[in-house]
């Protein structure tokens, strides 16, 4: 098959949890500063077109917000492929691995408070040294531009409806990142986390990670209006982070149900990341988990043997 079937996704999902469980948390931090930095290049990108298009924002509104939306997932498609540190991805299999009894309780808020300062310091380095200080939008129509987004984003809306739209985008992200999961090679992994995530961008919807960028560097170039670092926590970080959180739990708990009611994780308990996360212990082969590759696990276990 071209792709692993749902249940086999869903195996993957844990295994990746139990693996990022096991790994130190100063790798984690680094590999979530630079998902920050990934995700940045996708929002500059995505905000320089809409920024740079006043006349065709003025006269057809609804292609800025379709075209902004098509640039902006090479972000996740470079934190994806190099299998770097997402907030909301983690959102979605650490539940499901602590369901499926493979990682103790605590190890799901620790890891998501790693990961969110991780990306939340990549995404400012980024704001700061590779936008702010090299100008590169410094100038009318994208300076205006971008801190009219950034009023929108954490000015505008009123809590509950960054908390809802926090919810309806992490439900698309974590579909991205199942879809990826399933798809075998990098074509089908690129078009698969494309798609929704260039809706939940042309839909407005609030992404706590994205706003990372977005609204810190609106900040920087001197957006008014009460944009502060204060209001910015109050009304879109933690609302966001909410209903982000909230979403993902939407897609890992009846998915969890759907197609993880007998699972079992054997010999994942003590991998850490770098390791061959397909392997298995292998005094004890099981033939009938599903690899990462979608092959059997009987022979990585014969490998690991010899």
């Amino acid at each position: 098959m071209s792709t692993l079937t749902p249940a086999e996704v869903a195996v993957v999902m844990v295994e990746t949890a139990v693996v990022k469980h096991n790994t130190r948390p100063d790798k984690v931090f680094a590999k979530a500063f630079i998902a920050g930095i990934f995700l940045s290049f996708g929002g500059l990108l995505s905000q320089v077109l809409s920024a740079g298009s006043p006349g065709l924002t003025a006269s057809n509104p609804g292609m800025v917000k379709i075209l902004s939306g098509f640039v902006f997932p090479v972000g996740l498609v470079m934190i994806v492929l190099q299998g770097q540190e997402l907030l909301t991805s983690n959102m979605m299999t650490f539940p499901m691995a602590w369901i499926k009894r493979r990682i103790p309780w605590w190890s799901t808020p620790a890891n998501w408070l790693i990961v969110f300062f991780g990306n939340l310091v990549g995404s400012l380095f980024f704001d700061a040294i590779l936008v702010k200080y090299t100008a590169v939008v410094s100038t009318d129509p994208y300076l205006t531009g971008i801190r009219e987004a950034a009023i929108k984003k954490a000015i505008t809306p009123e809590w509950h409806q960054v908390f809802l739209r926090g919810i309806g985008c992490n439900f698309l992200v974590c579909i991205a990142v199942w879809q990826a999961a399933a798809a075998r090679e990098v074509y089908s992994k690129v078009i698969a986390i494309w798609i929704p995530i260039w809706i939940f961008v042309a839909c407005s919807y609030d992404h706590v990670v994205a706003n990372m960028f977005l609204v810190p560097m609106g900040i920087l170039l001197d957006a008014h209006e009460g944009l502060t670092t204060a209001s910015y926590i109050r009304k879109s970080l933690i609302a966001a982070f909410i209903g982000n959180a909230v979403g993902a739990l939407l897609v890992a708990l009846p998915f969890t149900w759907f197609y993880l009611g007998d699972y079992r994780a054997g010999g994942m308990e003590d991998m850490e990341e770098g390791e061959a996360i397909a392997g298995r212990d292998a005094a004890q082969p099981r033939n009938d988990l599903v690899t990462m590759d979608g092959s059997k696990g009987s022979s990585i276990n014969n490998q690991k043997r010899d």
